[in-house]
């Protein structure tokens, strides 16, 4: 019989407990979180596995690279390439009378729309952009914007292939931080994940240069005042099986190389800063430098949140 401690430690994914001891590692293969690696498989499984990962990556690019060839599309998926809602919601709309084309209302079910059109709806022109999510693990080197005055590598470099679209990354990763970044051309998706408001939860694996004391821990875990104000961690612990130099950190705020800022006030430097989880997604098998493009599911939880 299961008591209620087991039960709440099953639901808490192994997630780190503010000032706890240890920063739980459970069922890391599946969550992807601070160990890497592959899970152990049979002779063959890990290949099988890698060409059916790779076959529907194809899939999903060569159904996106087939929409942009076509010269006309139905009314509703324009709409709903827009990200504005479901095809179904969209006939609703158009039925409504609250969408023009070229400056017409247009109310007909199935109206086929040139590219060369301008669809209007609610006073805004929309676009018929696809909307694509790409899942990148990134080295260290490379920063996250779209372009470099000073001709440094980008992101961008990394997903030259991953789109035919031009994406634009959530958020911001310093140059030496490595881990999860998204890139996606939905704008309303990307201005959702970087509000505060939305609560976007990461996860970090902190290495420090020296060990980290029970006592400095206590204070992180109460909030450290730095110029903008007191940075509130949500989690903070040891990792199960590493030295006390190394710590998982969870953290929602996106300020400024917050967390290298915090670990300085107290007298550490962060010799190494990798992110194991943004807004509910891993690296899972993606190897460093690699990207993936997200499944349906995961496009769903990330507009469920």
């Amino acid at each position: 019989m299961t008591n209620k401690s087991e039960s709440f430690e099953k639901k808490s994914f192994g997630r780190p407990k503010r000032g706890g001891k240890n920063f739980d590692t459970r069922d890391k293969y599946e969550r992807g979180s601070l160990k890497y690696g592959r899970r152990p498989s049979a002779n063959g499984e890990e290949r099988r596995e890698d060409k059916t990962k790779s076959f529907v990556q194809k899939r999903r690019l060569n159904k996106i690279d087939k929409d942009i060839h076509k010269d006309s599309i139905r009314l509703n998926k324009y709409i709903a390439n827009s990200g504005i809602c479901s095809r179904r919601e969209a006939d609703e709309l158009i039925t409504q009378g609250l969408v023009e084309v070229n400056g017409k209302v247009v109310t007909e079910m199935g109206y086929q729309v040139q590219k060369t059109d301008r669809v209007v709806f609610d006073g805004q022109s929309i676009t018929p952009e696809k909307p694509v999510y790409v899942l990148l693990n990134k080295p260290k080197g490379y920063i996250s914007t779209t372009k470099d005055d000073k001709a440094r590598k980008t992101v961008m470099d990394l997903v030259a292939n991953a789109s035919p679209y031009r994406l634009f990354p959530v958020g911001r990763l310093d140059r030496s931080t490595t881990g999860v970044i998204l890139l996606t051309n939905d704008g309303h998706m990307t201005k959702k994940l970087t509000h505060p408001s939305f609560d976007a939860k990461k996860i970090y694996h902190v290495t420090l240069d020296k060990k980290l004391t029970g006592e400095d821990l206590r204070l992180i875990a109460e909030g450290i005042r730095l110029d903008e104000g007191v940075a509130v961690v949500d989690q903070i612990s040891y990792i199960e099986g590493k030295p006390k130099n190394e710590v998982g950190i969870e953290i929602h705020i996106g300020w400024n190389r917050v967390i290298r800022r915090i670990f300085q006030r107290l007298g550490y430097e962060v010799e190494s800063l990798d992110r194991v989880m943004f807004a509910g997604l891993t690296k899972k098998n993606i190897k460093r430098g690699h990207w993936r493009i997200l499944t349906e599911l995961e496009v769903n939880n990330l507009k469920m949140l």
